[in-house]
């Protein structure tokens, strides 16, 4: 099953870290936090090296 990630924006704090480290899947949205707006848009170890980055850990996978 393929996993796809995903962001709680109730717990991102817009440090922008995901977007530095992956910004061909995590761009920062008008209210100053974290999206996901490719979800295919990077290998999925370059995904899990912004998801382990977050310091608040609000990236995580989901199931597609």
């Amino acid at each position: 099953m393929a996993r796809i990630p995903c962001v709680d924006q109730s717990e991102c704090t817009g440090c922008e870290l995901c977007v530095e480290i992956c910004p061909e899947v995590f761009r920062m949205n008008e209210e100053g936090l974290s999206e996901v707006y490719n979800r295919e848009g990077a290998a999925e170890e370059k995904i899990k090296d912004a998801i382990d980055s977050c310091p608040v850990e609000c990236i995580s996978w989901e199931n597609a």
